[in-house]
């Protein structure tokens, strides 16, 4: 039977007629959905040694401790090592020497009936490649897109077997494609997958993240400066956010003054005085494509090199900036502000750019300025001699300047004035194409700790 043609049933029984794996099910919040494909399939007696469904707070808590949060990834955690480490206690004298054990846990918060709250969870399996030797780890989380509580059961049910099956008979970017088996995007959206343990060393969670979206499970995922893979809605909520986006391909001088200037105009906002600030470096799809290709080796250079200047980093596919502006806003009720150039502001005032809405480009600022959030544009001078061109000066349509003087008029767009003239000559495809021909004046463009990188690692293609 082909691989790719396997129902959700199919991939169960599979699972129960290797009988070299044996395991238990936590299950919390939404039914025992995922062990009840097991049941089904037939022959789960020779895989499932126990299922728990522990609704009453009190009988969770005697499981695995008081929390404050229920559908979070530290219990999902607490359940998987908790259940793991009784199945070593109970069986490993018994059949340890010929079972790989696995645990499967999942939390999630469906769908009330009393109120429409977000429908997610965390659903994670802890397993041994062979017995008796250290367990892996695979953790995700869900978004359960469907309105109706019973369609989100289903959904999760079929989503904890395809993470089952794939722990066991996937790998990399197989496991990632099959996780939407028998689901649509349109159902579920994976925004966090996690790889821990000796059987994935080699697995870079920063690789996985980008497949997250370049698959289409999710539209943006987030990663920490040392390469751990977070929840963005997490990070997100309740924070003043301000994002600079690009391709930094390198970060250069450029790219911290822009953020510099912008953040010394963002913390005087009266909406953001006092409150938390994040700052995220974000990347498109489009930013990190050539032709259509992903060049994953230049993708982890250049995160490589924002880690080290201790930046967060957010992978979409929104190429609008109101579809980004939409998703930030999504988390956060806060400020956000966007920093650009002169000559991004100039592509946003492109008409052509928004023939795909009926409302063109006014529906797409509608959108974009339709809460608290700013652009903070960096300026431009095109050549040596060349006029200096700012938010201000930018000529745009004349049918748009109106639309152009009345966002700067009413603080929907703010020119960045006390920035560093010495780099406004540098331009990052310049420095690239420097580097790359071993042309040592690059390195005066960037930060000195990422020239340092760049040499030490021979990132991005650089040339001695």
């Amino acid at each position: 039977m082909a691989e790719e043609s396997l129902t959700t049933e199919q991939k169960a029984f599979a699972v129960n007629m290797d009988l070299a794996r044996y395991g238990a099910f936590a299950e919390i919040g939404a039914g025992q959905e995922v062990a009840r494909w097991f049941f089904r399939a037939g022959g789960a007696a020779g895989t499932v040694a126990k299922t728990v469904s522990a609704y009453d707070m009190d009988v969770s808590n005697s499981f695995y401790g008081k929390t404050d949060r229920y559908v979070s990834r530290q219990r999902l955690q607490t359940m998987l090592d908790y259940e793991y480490g009784r199945l070593q206690e109970e069986l490993d004298g018994k059949r340890g020497e010929k079972t790989s054990f696995f645990v499967f846990a999942d939390t999630v918060v469906a769908t009330s009936f009393t109120r429409r709250n977000e429908a997610h969870g965390w659903l994670g399996m802890k397993f041994q490649r062979r017995p008796r030797t250290q367990p892996c780890q695979i953790i995700i989380h869900v978004r359960l897109l469907d309105k109706e509580n019973l369609v989100q059961q289903e959904a999760l049910g079929i989503m904890g077997v395809n993470l089952i099956y794939g722990a066991f008979f996937h790998y990399g970017t197989q496991f990632i494609t099959s996780l939407l088996d028998g689901l649509t995007a349109q159902r579920v959206e994976v925004d966090l997958i996690e790889f821990s343990g000796p059987a994935f060393q080699m697995v870079d969670n920063r690789l996985m993240a980008l497949e997250l979206v370049r698959y289409g499970l999710t539209s943006a995922a987030m990663f920490t400066a040392n390469g751990e893979v977070v929840q963005a809605a997490e990070v997100l909520y309740k924070k003043a956010i301000l994002v600079e986006r690009g391709s930094f391909r390198p970060v250069t001088r450029v790219t911290l003054d822009m953020l510099n200037v912008a953040r010394a105009r963002f913390v005087q906002e009266p909406l953001v005085q006092g409150e938390p600030i994040l700052e995220l470096m974000e990347m498109t799809l489009k930013n990190l494509s050539d032709e259509g290709v992903i060049d994953y080796a230049d993708f982890l250079d250049r995160v490589d090199i924002l880690g080290s200047l201790g930046k967060t980093v957010l992978i979409s596919n929104y190429g609008e900036h109101h579809r980004l502006a939409t998703y930030l806003f999504r988390h956060t009720k806060k400020m956000i502000g966007l920093v650009m150039g002169v000559g991004t502001l100039r592509e946003i005032f492109d008409e052509k750019y928004y023939n795909d809405l009926e409302g063109g480009i006014l529906e797409s600022f509608g959108r974009l300025f339709k809460n608290a959030l700013k652009l903070y544009v960096y300026p431009l001078q095109e050549t040596a001699k060349g006029p200096l061109i700012t938010a201000d000066s930018l000529r745009v349509a004349p049918n748009l300047q109106p639309l152009h003087e009345y966002l700067l008029k009413n603080n929907g767009i703010e020119g960045l004035y006390d920035v560093d003239k010495t780099c406004l000559p540098i331009f990052s495809r310049k420095v690239l194409a420097k580097m790359r021909k071993g042309d040592a004046s690059w390195e005066t463009m960037v930060p000195p700790q990422v020239s340092r990188l760049i040499k030490e690692r021979k990132l991005l293609g650089w040339q001695s």
